[in-house]
């Protein structure tokens, strides 16, 4: 069965955009162009994703994240046009999976669905240990491996992977990951994250031309790379 794409959004002719890319690619897609209308057809459609955009005649799209929760746990992207980074963390901490600025290029959002899918189905079923490239991240056990050899790690530098791992290919805000990984400690801040991320690139990275296996969101949070 084709997963079913649930588009939320006023405006007719970004919905008829959406509609033609998303069936074009085998999705199967039903449609709201309001608030009301997008809670009435998560409940009765149960879609496996909500393309979301965020300037709704009645109402502001970021209230939808957490209602739309409650009907299900469907993948939810942001497309909106307002890019503004404390919308993009809101949303993020709202509980949406991406958030793709209009105007997007249709291939990048479509790739972005597929990751945000894939990686869902993923975490329903969480494997106890992640590999990417060479390197093992086993979560029950506390240990990372490059290979056979095991990576020394800090407690702290341990949480912060864990919780990018446990979201891998999304992007994890700086408040999400310093709750996670500081919990209740005073006052954690972004610039001690930074450090902990620079030795995390250290420690995980090989020397050369290849990307970092985390990807820094400017101004938002984190993604532990699910491409290399």
């Amino acid at each position: 069965m084709p997963a079913k794409i649930l588009v939320v959004d006023d405006e007719l002719a970004i919905r008829r955009l959406l509609r033609n890319t998303l069936v074009r690619a085998g999705y199967t897609v039903v449609e709201a162009e309001d608030g009301r209308q997008a809670l009435h057809q998560a409940a009765a459609e149960h879609p496996s994703a909500v393309l979301l955009d965020l300037g709704l005649p009645d109402r502001d799209g970021l209230t939808l994240i957490p209602l739309l929760r409650t009907h299900g746990d469907a993948v939810i992207l942001v497309v909106s046009a307002r890019d503004a980074v404390d919308e993009k963390v809101t949303a993020l901490d709202l509980g949406a999976d991406d958030f793709v600025c209009k105007p997007f290029d249709t291939d990048e959002l479509l790739a972005r669905l597929r990751v945000a899918l894939r990686h869902h189905g993923l975490s329903e079923t969480m494997q106890k240990i992640v590999r990417r490239g060479d390197i093992s991240i086993d979560l029950d056990r506390r240990v990372v491996l490059r290979g056979t050899q095991e990576l020394h790690l800090t407690r702290k530098e341990y949480d912060v992977l864990a919780v990018l791992t446990r979201h891998i290919g999304r992007v994890v805000t700086h408040e999400r990951v310093l709750a996670a990984a500081w919990g209740g400690d005073d006052e954690p801040r972004v610039e001690y994250l930074r450090i902990v991320i620079r030795n995390l690139r250290q420690k995980l990275e090989h020397p050369g031309p290849v990307g970092s296996v985390i990807a820094n969101e400017l101004g938002v949070g984190y993604r532990l790379r699910s491409d290399v």
